[in-house]
């Protein structure tokens, strides 16, 4: 399994980031250049999140080369102007001059508007890369089709509970990468807790995180956990050493409810 896959536009993305939301203040410092520092070459963090200055500081104080890893951040705000101007502020925060995706965080008034300043920043050495979040098909394909820059990636929450089969094949069909936020199925992480997974994870040595996220990048989804002890950093890395079956694939496949926990009760058609 290759550890990056291509955008659509030739920049190459690793198949597994750290997440940082709700890591503030020298927690973020500390777990940014530890995650960096056990071989982490993809960051994900997010305006709203509030620690773009935090990452910065960690990716300077791992004393690996900024070009050496792919960061994502996520604008949160509505229209052409706003935008502009919050990709402005989150470079300042950042501390360097680029990012390697930026992306909508949610679908706003102004999808047309933010996405502009998104393909302004691309063309203007902002960003290498721009894509979407939490859109689903009517919004992507709004996007899609009045601009040259098409999204990149549409990152949404993707776990074993809900597979997003639907999406994902649409996502293949323009070209666009599927990224899953909450791999583990969020707060808590119940999911680990599956007898299912559990039983799966005993027969190939390893936790139940290693196989939900080997298992969700065998689907083609790139995965970005979360966590704050170096420890479990380095097990959530250590999955390309090992493949898992077809039956077991097909198992863990069974377990998708189709239910989403942020989308829970919305129309099937959103996604």
């Amino acid at each position: 399994m290759s550890l990056s896959v291509g955008l659509n536009n030739g920049v190459r993305m690793p198949v597994i980031g750290f997440g940082v939301y709700l890591i503030t203040g020298n927690q973020c410092v500390e777990s940014v250049k530890n995650a960096i520092q056990v071989g982490y070459r993809h960051i994900d963090t997010a305006q709203m999140y509030g620690n773009e200055k935090e990452v910065g500081e960690g990716i300077r104080l791992s004393g690996v080369p900024r070009n050496q890893i792919f960061v994502t951040t996520k604008v949160c705000t509505s229209g052409y102007l706003a935008t502009k101007e919050g990709i402005a502020q989150s470079l300042q925060r950042f501390g360097f001059s680029y990012f390697d995706l930026i992306i909508i965080h949610w679908p706003q008034a102004d999808n047309l508007g933010t996405y502009k300043a998104l393909e302004e920043a691309y063309r203007q050495g902002k960003t290498r890369a721009i894509g979407l979040s939490n859109f689903n098909q009517r919004a992507f394909l709004e996007i899609y089709n009045n601009f040259q820059t098409k999204p990149a990636v549409n990152q949404i929450e993707t776990h074993l509970y809900f597979g997003q089969k639907k999406m994902h094949n649409f996502l293949l069909k323009y070209g666009c990468i599927h990224e899953s936020w909450s791999p583990f199925g969020g707060t808590g992480a119940r999911m680990l807790e599956d007898n299912t997974l559990k039983m799966v994870a005993a027969k190939y040595h390893k936790t139940p995180a290693q196989i939900l996220l080997r298992f969700l990048l065998h689907c083609g989804i790139i995965v970005i956990p979360k966590t704050v002890n170096r420890n479990r950093m380095i097990e959530n890395l250590n999955i390309f050493n090992f493949k898992l079956s077809d039956q077991d694939i097909k198992l863990l496949s069974s377990l998708d409810t189709g239910k989403g926990m942020a989308w829970a009760g919305m129309d099937e058609e959103f996604y």
